[in-house]
């Protein structure tokens, strides 16, 4: 499936923001292309800028990396509860609360990437193993309807947010 293909009720207005800062990429590519893309851009980045805080209470580099990957895994589960047919409203998170948790500062740069891949990784294989029926499964997270095929550009679209933040704020 094609990004520019995803129906608008198949996700909420709050997800738009992400879905739409991705073009006509397919789910499944973009996925494992966005990995290879996010690692060698991070890897680019000087070694001072990891640490830097571009104002007074926003995070770091090295948090948002680390609230890249926290917030895939919960997309993640998301995605895996939906496509089972599992009918339960899925709460939200505090993103704040959980980089504020996760002493992401004292971490190395590559211990944070490997993770980050590991997650990637265990994310394309979920997603190659839908069927078409379950990627256009409907359920609700964050009190929001979504598919899972849009949980999917979530993913994407959320990590294009942050690579788009760090080339703006931060470099």
């Amino acid at each position: 499936m094609n990004s520019n293909q995803l129906p608008v009720n198949e996700y909420s207005a709050f997800h738009a923001t992400y879905i739409k800062a991705i073009e006509n990429v397919d789910l499944l590519e973009e996925l494992e292309i966005s990995l290879h893309d996010f690692i060698k851009f991070v890897q680019n980045i000087p070694m001072d800028k990891f640490d830097y805080r571009y104002a007074e209470g926003k995070w770091t580099i090295k948090e948002i990396i680390q609230h890249i990957i926290d917030s895939e895994r919960i997309f993640a589960y998301r995605a895996l509860r939906i496509s089972r047919n599992d009918q339960t409203p899925l709460p939200g998170f505090e993103q704040n609360d959980y980089v504020i948790n996760t002493d992401a500062n004292r971490r190395g740069l590559q211990e944070l990437l490997t993770e980050f891949s590991a997650v990637r990784h265990s994310n394309v294989l979920l997603f190659k193993s839908f069927s078409e029926e379950q990627l256009i499964r409907m359920g609700v997270a964050s009190d929001q309807s979504i598919s899972v095929r849009a949980i999917g550009f979530l993913i994407i679209g959320h990590l294009k947010h942050h690579q788009n933040v760090f080339q703006e704020r931060y470099l």
